[in-house]
């Protein structure tokens, strides 16, 4: 078998989720080593995503070192890597995916509902503001950054009253106590490929796809890419607020999709079904686009590039 070199962000969710592929890896009889590298996103730390812009920002120092031969497979969050991969990289595969929905955590509350006039709540990504200033404009979002250790400890230690995180990085790392309720897509639409993971190797390395091939979920490989072309087609990355999920249904995939004034003010949601992940994809970033998200995103778009 094979010596294989993972390269990962050093956070502690990126290190289980490395260490989850190593281990698959080494049952299959493979020698494996893990290389943890130093993103953009990671050295950011007290800035919200949205302004920072960087295309990118947690997956381009572990492509450099995946382009140099230092590392031979990349494992990542798969709602972190840019929708167009750089010349030169592929998706060899994309694991089993884990709930992919937004929870709600707080140690007073038991729900959105129930928190009082003028609430803080943390997050720094704009399509949660979004989403949550539809149905609670009284609420005050403010940024939360940080790995999730330390955005459940800001919440401990009483910074905020409530944050919202996703499903999935919490259930990995056991961390589910403080998870008051797990929020309906109807609710709070994810971020396209939340909850998968995305292995990126080395554009034709047909020897390093094949050891990875068992890794691959047809069915989260089918919803992710559906996700993936809405959120091409939008032009949009993980710093814009765009919902999208994609779910198996009747042999086919039903799409649920959402574009968003950050301050919740015009909410676009469409939904259609389909069986080609692209074609579905790419149609519902259409229908999206023709009902004025291109206006939305383009305000938005200003808006954060104009911010201090």
């Amino acid at each position: 078998m094979a010596r294989l070199r993972i390269g990962s962000r050093g956070s502690q969710l990126a290190l289980w989720q490395a260490n989850h592929i190593t281990a698959l890896l080494r049952e299959r009889g493979h020698e494996v080593d893990l290389e943890i590298i130093k993103t953009t996103g990671d050295k950011i730390l007290d800035v919200a995503l949205a302004k920072v812009g960087t295309k990118g920002m947690f997956t381009k120092e572990i492509e450099e070192a995946l382009a140099d031969g230092r590392v031979d497979l990349a494992v990542h969050s798969l709602k972190d890597l840019p929708t167009e991969l750089p010349p030169g990289f592929e998706l060899a595969a994309v694991t089993t995916r884990v709930n992919p929905r937004d929870v709600f955590l707080s140690v007073k509350y038991d729900s959105i509902k129930e928190l009082p006039q003028g609430a803080l709540v943390g997050t720094s990504s704009l399509r949660r503001q979004a989403q949550l200033k539809v149905v609670r404009p009284d609420l005050v979002i403010h940024p939360l950054r940080g790995n999730v250790d330390t955005r459940v400890r800001k919440l401990e230690e009483g910074g905020y009253d409530a944050i919202i995180l996703a499903a999935a990085g919490l259930t990995r790392l056991g961390k589910t106590q403080l998870v008051k309720e797990v929020l309906s897509e109807e609710f709070m639409c994810p971020a396209a490929g939340q909850g998968a993971l995305g292995i990126e190797i080395r554009k034709g390395d047909a020897v390093m796809r094949g050891h990875l091939a068992f890794l691959n979920d047809a069915n989260a490989r089918a919803a992710t890419t559906c996700e993936r072309a809405l959120l091409r087609r939008l032009g949009g990355g993980c710093q814009v607020p765009i919902g999208a999920l994609a779910e198996a249904i009747d042999g086919g995939l039903r799409l649920t999709a959402i574009v968003a004034r950050p301050d919740g003010s015009e909410l676009l949601r469409e939904q259609q079904s389909g069986s080609d992940p692209v074609a579905l994809g790419e149609a519902v970033g259409d229908t999206l686009l023709q009902r004025g998200a291109t206006k939305i995103l383009e305000d938005t778009y200003r808006a954060v590039s104009a911010a201090p």
